[in-house]
Formats: C-alpha cells, sequence, structure tokens
C-alpha cells in the first residue's frame, strides 16, 4: 500500500494542485498532499483518491481567517469582525491593492492630500462637518484628540459616562496616558450642565460627551445634551461610538454625527465598522480648524490608515446599501419565510430543523437593550458545535437547550451555503448520539 501511494513531486505536477500551489504557495499545498498520502497509507482514502482527497483539504486563501456565516443574531459582533464589508467595498479594496493614487495627483503629477477622494466622501456623508479626517479605529480617533487637544490640561467629562468596553479597555486609562487630566463632575446617574459649567476654567482642553453604548441608566437620571454645553467656551467633543452618521429610523435613540456637530459639537469622533457598515477606522469630524490641527499632529502620522481602509471606506460611503444597512431594516415577515423555505427543505433531507421567532441585536457597542424581531432556524443543540467548525464555518447561539440559526445578519444569497452546511453537520451530529 505504502509503494501505491503517489509521490509528493508527482502529486504537485498534477494540474490541479499546481494550479494551487500559484494561489496558495508550496507549502500550504504540500500540507494537503502530505495529509492526503498519510490518509492513504492507513487506508481510510482509496489510493486512486489522493489528488481528490489533497484538493478537498485545501485551505480557501493563504491566510488564516477564515469566513464563516454570522447566524448570532448579533448584527455587529466583534468576535466575527464587526460589520461585513459589501461587494462594493470589496471589490475597490482589490483594485487598491496595486499601485494607486493615494498620494498622487495623476493630472499635475505631484503629490496630493492621502485619501482626498476618501474624505470628501465622508464629508458629503455628515453635511454638517467642517472637515474629516480618518484614523486607524475609534479608540485612536478619541487619542488624538486628547493629545492635540489637551494635553497638560482638563478634559471635563460625567462620571457616568466614564465606560469601560470589550476586554478590559477603559476610557479614563486611555485618556489619561495621552497626558490629559480628568476632571469628573456630577454623579453616576445624574449630571447637569451647572456641574460641567463650575468645572471650566483656564486649564481645560474641552468638555467630552461619551454615549455609553454597551450599557443603559433608567430612572432617577439626569444628562446635559451637546446644545446645553455649547456656552461653556471651549470645544465639546462628542463621542458617538457607533459610527452613525446620519438619524436612522430604526434606531432613535442612538446618536448621529450630523445632528450632534449641528447641535453645537465641535468635534465628533466615532468608528467606521459599526452602523457605517465600512473597515475598522476611526472618524473625526467637526470644525475645519480642530480637525486640520488633528491632522497636522505628529501622532496623525503613527495612527493613519492604509490605502485599502480609504478604498474599502469611501465605495461603503458612496456605494449602494451595506449588508450592515441591509441587516438592520430586513423584514421580520421575510426573514420568517426565510427560516419556513429552509426549515422545510432540511426537515425533507431527515433534520431536526424549525422555523421560529428570534430576537436579534445590534452589538459591537451600539444601540444597548434594542431589540430586532427576527427569525431562525432551530436545530439540537449538538449542531452548534459541528457547524462552528465545519468546511463553511456557521456561528450560531445556544438558547432553551436547542441551536438557533438567526437570519437577520445572514444575506439571503446565503441561505444555500447555511442550508448546506447543515446538511453536512447531520452525519457528524447523529453519528455522535
Amino acid at each position: 500500500m505504502r509503494r501505491r501511494v503517489p509521490r509528493t513531486d508527482v502529486l504537485l505536477r498534477e494540474p490541479r494542485l499546481a494550479a494551487a500551489v500559484q494561489r496558495l504557495g508550496a507549502g500550504l499545498v504540500k500540507a494537503a498532499v502530505r495529509q492526503a498520502q498519510q490518509r492513504a497509507r492507513e487506508g481510510s482514502v482509496p489510493v486512486e483518491l489522493v489528488p481528490e482527497t489533497a484538493l478537498g483539504l485545501l485551505p480557501g486563501s493563504a491566510g488564516g481567517l477564515r469566513p464563516v456565516i454570522n447566524a448570532t443574531g448579533v448584527l455587529l459582533h466583534t468576535n466575527l469582525g464587526r460589520a461585513p464589508l459589501s461587494a462594493a467595498a470589496r471589490q475597490a479594496v482589490v483594485e487598491a491593492a496595486g499601485p494607486t493614487d493615494v498620494e498622487l495627483d495623476l493630472t499635475t503629477g505631484v503629490r496630493a492630500r492621502r485619501g482626498r477622494s476618501a474624505l470628501a466622501a465622508l464629508r458629503a456623508g455628515v453635511p454638517a462637518a467642517g472637515a474629516a479626517h480618518v484614523v486607524n479605529n475609534g479608540a485612536a480617533a478619541l487619542v488624538l484628540a486628547a493629545t492635540a487637544l489637551a494635553a497638560g490640561k482638563e478634559i471635563i467629562v460625567s462620571r457616568g459616562e466614564m465606560v469601560e468596553i470589550g476586554d478590559g479597555f477603559r476610557l479614563p486609562d486611555l485618556l489619561v496616558s495621552t497626558g490629559a487630566r480628568l476632571r469628573e463632575v456630577g454623579t453616576t446617574n445624574r449630571t447637569a450642565p451647572a456641574d460641567y459649567a463650575a468645572a471650566v476654567g483656564p486649564d481645560t482642553g474641552f468638555v467630552l460627551k461619551v454615549h455609553p453604548s454597551n450599557f443603559r441608566i433608567t430612572g432617577f437620571t439626569r444628562s446635559a445634551g451637546v446644545a446645553d454645553l455649547t456656552g461653556l467656551g471651549v470645544p465639546v467633543v462628542v463621542d458617538i461610538g457607533s459610527g452613525l452618521l446620519a438619524p436612522h429610523p430604526a434606531l432613535p435613540e442612538e446618536p448621529d454625527a450630523d445632528t450632534q456637530l449641528r447641535a453645537g459639537a465641535a468635534l465628533v469622533t466615532a468608528s467606521g465598522d459599526k452602523l457605517l457598515g465600512g473597515p475598522q477606522c476611526g472618524l473625526l469630524l467637526g470644525r475645519e480648524d480642530l480637525v486640520g490641527a488633528l491632522a497636522r499632529h505628529p501622532l496623525a502620522r503613527a495612527l493613519r490608515v492604509d490605502k485599502l481602509t480609504l478604498a474599502a471606506l469611501e465605495a461603503t460611503l458612496t456605494g449602494p446599501p451595506t449588508p450592515t444597512a441591509l441587516a438592520l431594516t430586513a423584514d421580520p415577515a421575510v426573514l420568517g419565510a426565510r427560516a419556513a423555505r429552509l426549515a422545510a427543505d432540511l426537515s425533507a433531507a431527515g433534520v431536526d430543523a424549525r422555523p421560529v421567532d428570534s430576537a436579534a441585536t445590534v452589538g459591537g457597542g451600539g444601540a444597548p437593550g434594542v431589540t430586532l424581531p427576527s427569525a431562525a432556524l432551530s436545530l439540537p443543540a449538538p449542531y452548534a458545535a459541528v457547524l462552528r467548525t465545519g468546511r463553511t464555518p456557521v456561528v450560531g447561539r445556544l438558547e432553551a437547550g436547542r441551536c438557533l440559526l438567526d437570519l437577520r445578519a445572514v444575506p439571503p444569497q446565503d441561505d444555500a451555503r447555511l442550508a448546506e452546511a447543515v446538511g453536512a453537520a447531520r452525519a457528524a451530529v447523529e453519528g455522535g448520539r
């Protein structure tokens, strides 16, 4: 048997595997070939099927990240990379991967402003912004603002807005690291405009308003709006977090950049990979003089984004609705019909699949407490682990002893892939009983 197994060099000359070497590199293809050879030696694979087995073991790309189907019901799942890019943004990334005019004016042949068309698209999306700048994430946007405007000075912030987000990341630690001092005002549940006014002094760099995007305080509460703080003689910086550029009817309580600027904010910071539906980046929008000072600060060079991010951001802003926007506005009745159709097809194939009502969330630190009516496939609990580790990983959630595959964040064109993954998982689940 060992002598009958094809040699590695012979297999690598097989046309399909030779093409895979050009696409994936020799190392990954050789590893798949050796696994296939070993299976043949063990007798689990017929010798004549070694090439097909090796092809089946090849990864989809040379990178280590695996595409997954997000059936968790969380639209912006941080562990899954938050917002999925639109087809237009993905194509823009591909086209920008080679040499581009990112800092060159092709007409004059001289250096031009980096990312000028992306910045113009961002300003068009937020008409109230006098200028815009982009850095590598939302935290970096706030760091740049604090460093440029308040290093050695005070930042006034409400005690109720001293937030901690995922992985132990705390806003106070971030701000203090820039050399600024924090001046806390008010209490956890109540902070009035007078509290801010009493704290403003010659050492004040700016007043900071932070949207508590991953929790809610209810009951005996009070907070000051941006319009209440604009007459204090210092800039008001608003960290809206979730990246909503304009009001959205499905999220009436979620702050947006344009509204905050019209209310008098001097500067708004936000993330690009949340409700905007774009790539990971940090957005700075506001007064032209402030944004210009931030863009010229030495730290801005260390925080700048690459051409791929700029390309994806511009296509997100100018292209068709993003997957996030489509998921946010999905019709629950349509989701229910999709779930019923999938459940019927899978049931006919012998899978214990049922359509059920579900509740989705925005996630990613956006719209805390808001639930979105949805629909899901309900499967036996063992499917959860099998689907996560399948050839097409599907990530759902466990609820009431069942595996739910929520469809709100699953594009309709992925229904066939989802059904195929569930069908493929059936044998492993049935075998484990």
